[in-house]
């Protein structure tokens, strides 16, 4: 998955959560002062360019839904932070977890016991 930009990633957060949308309608839900529609337009091109947003016509008018689910989003972010920050280890990403307490003791025991189940 390519990379979005901040923004890109706002548009993205949107249509998961209402799914399907004209470029219009983004117009309208956005806060003051409101972006030009060719903005918004070139932006959503740009996500489907990127496969994340795919379109069916109507008329003479698109209607974009989301082909990148959040969960795939977020688990393509995930391995991209691990491999940048960490050298692709997994170990060293739960390892800085667990040193700056952002994972429990316990919570630790619940993720190797997920595993251990997920092996049988």
């Amino acid at each position: 998955m390519e990379k979005l930009t901040k923004r890109e990633e706002e548009l993205m957060r949107i249509f998961w959560e209402r799914g399907p949308l004209f470029v219009r309608e983004l117009v309208e839900m956005a806060d003051e002062p409101k972006p030009h529609f060719n903005t918004l337009s070139t932006m959503v091109r740009m996500l489907e360019a990127k496969g994340y947003l795919a379109h069916e016509a109507f008329g003479n008018t698109y209607r974009y839904y989301p082909v990148v689910s959040q969960k795939e989003f977020g688990r393509g972010s995930l391995s991209g932070i691990i491999g940048r920050y960490f050298g692709n280890s997994y170990t060293g990403a739960v390892s800085a977890l667990v040193e700056e307490e952002k994972i429990s003791l316990d919570e630790l025991r619940e993720l190797i016991s997920r595993i251990e189940n997920a092996d049988k």
